[in-house]
């Protein structure tokens, strides 16, 4: 709209140029917000998909795990809770995966040939980790309790932060660790396991991964159904 009675031409010009780039900005679509903005519902029920994705992992319900990381994924996206379900997507998106072959420079001690027969639990561990350094050496007990029953074990490091080789060996002695070590190549298992943090574990039967998660998360009654 021109101003009433102005005889400035280039304030008029000004005046015709802002009120298009307001019409401009008038007619813009509004910005929808993204799924699974945060706020307190959304947050609330992303933390109950998680919850129950998380149970039915651990109860070996795989298929309805995975649908609830999902739903939670798609409607819930932006959320805290989606952030938190990263490691377990990883876990179960390498359940039912080929084992692959054992990628390794060397063994500290012990030996696998292959992971095409039998059950074989995987631990990958680093000496600096805390919590490697209490479950590495409790695995003993599992490694003796099952060995005769057919279970193979493996920890597999790759000494990164600067761990050397003695450093390795000298913590195997002197916690009493009796199974198979070895020495990483790069970190092709670890991607393949889908190995986002440490401690972690997977179990490979007959060629095939059948279980991932935390090693503490592990019992007899699991490891027996796997024999």
């Amino acid at each position: 709209m021109a101003l009433s009675g102005c005889a400035d031409p280039e304030l008029q010009k000004k005046v015709d140029a802002l009120e298009q780039k307001v019409a401009a900005l008038e007619a813009r679509p509004a910005v929808a917000m993204p799924p699974g903005a945060a706020n307190p519902e959304a947050e609330n029920k992303a933390a109950e998909l998680l919850k129950a994705a998380t149970k039915a992992s651990e109860e070996g319900n795989y298929d309805v795990a995975k649908a609830k990381l999902a739903e939670l994924n798609s409607k819930f996206g932006n959320t805290r809770a989606a952030k938190a379900a990263a490691r377990l997507d990883s876990e179960l998106s390498v359940i039912g995966k080929a084992s692959g072959s054992m990628d390794v420079d060397k063994f500290f001690q012990g030996d696998l040939a292959n992971l095409e027969e039998g059950t074989t639990l995987l631990v990958f561990w680093e000496v600096w980790c805390p919590h490697c350094k209490r479950e590495v050496p409790k695995l003993a007990e599992t490694y003796n309790k099952f060995n005769g029953k057919g279970l193979k074990m493996v920890g597999l490091t790759k000494l990164t932060r600067d761990i050397t080789e003695k450093q390795v060996t000298d913590f195997l002695a002197e916690n009493k660790v009796n199974y198979p070590i070895a020495k990483e190549k790069g970190d092709n298992m670890s991607k393949h396991f889908g190995v986002r943090g440490i401690p972690a574990a997977a179990v490979v039967k007959d060629g095939k991964v059948v279980w991932r998660g935390h090693p503490a998360r592990l019992n007899d009654e699991m490891i027996e159904g796997w024999l």
